[in-house]
């Protein structure tokens, strides 16, 4: 059953530029392995905003409560290139809160844009 639903678009560009303008920034929102490729190489821009993106639309599939954390949420990338979620801390326990027992996530970025959308599935509580 679907327990919540969120969907975030973030714009490459601006996205960068904050990153550029706050070099700390990238270190606040990511952990060390989703700033980097599966070969070991730095991510690009769309490819960080896609990440971004995900961890608010999972925010928004949660309810958007205030006290999650950046790092309670990773996105890695699995077999064939699909993105999922490893959830800790704050994030697991608000989705253990919700009855949430997965989450699907989608990712993409074309036009200067990145999208991402994630399903939290579950038995609500």
């Amino acid at each position: 059953m679907i327990v919540g639903v969120g969907v975030d678009v973030c714009p490459v560009d601006r996205f960068h530029e904050s990153l550029m303008r706050t070099p700390k920034l990238g270190e606040r929102l990511f952990t060390e392995a989703e700033m980097q490729t599966p070969s070991g190489g730095v991510r690009g821009p769309a490819s960080l905003a896609a990440r971004f993106a995900a961890k608010e639309a999972l925010a928004k599939a949660l309810g958007a409560p205030g006290n999650l954390h950046w790092h309670d949420a990773e996105v890695i990338t699995v077999e064939h290139g699909a993105p999922r979620f490893i959830v800790r801390g704050t994030v697991q326990a608000r989705a253990e809160e919700l009855g949430v027992q997965s989450f699907q996530l989608s990712l993409s970025h074309d036009g200067g844009l990145a999208v991402a959308m994630v399903i939290a599935l579950g038995i609500p509580s």
